[in-house]
């Protein structure tokens, strides 16, 4: 069971509640909620935003990608996967992406987590442009694998 959006942060707004509904269930012992934030510094520059950009339409086929080879590689095969990102500008401390999984047993929830968040990062074409206190901002260089990166 999936659930895969981009959120306009415009338009809407992630929500930790959205994803713990969806992953409820009497059928899991385990249920794990990663918040992904924007932290104040990187690389020793004081950032207080980001504006996330992203091909929405290649972005979830990467996520439902990602989901489906869960099954295969990690045997993992009763699930439940939430996973939204954020489209637009992010203050500092605000979340960009949640994903909840909820499975049978502890183990295969983090594992299952841990594995949705690395291949986001390293698959899906979502762009950051961090804002700096100084009023100056940039886009973060991608993957060098593919050039992209969240």
């Amino acid at each position: 069971m999936l659930h895969a959006k981009i959120i306009d942060i415009k338009k809407n707004k992630i929500k930790t509640s959205a994803a713990e509904a969806f992953i409820k269930s009497s059928s899991y012992g385990a249920s794990i909620i990663f918040n992904g934030t924007v932290r104040n510094i990187n690389e020793n520059k004081e950032v207080v935003g980001i504006t996330y950009d992203s091909h929405d339409e290649l972005v979830l086929k990467s996520f439902d990608e990602i989901y489906k080879e869960t099954t295969e590689k990690l045997k993992i095969m009763d699930k439940a996967v939430f996973i939204e990102h954020v489209k637009g500008y992010v203050g500092l401390g605000e979340t960009s992406i949640i994903i909840a999984v909820a499975c049978k047993h502890r183990d295969e929830a983090y594992v299952l987590s841990r594995y949705i968040i690395e291949e986001i990062k390293k698959r899906s074409p979502i762009w950051k442009k961090e804002h700096y206190k100084n009023e100056q901002s940039e886009w973060l260089k991608g993957n060098s694998i593919k050039n992209e990166k969240i």
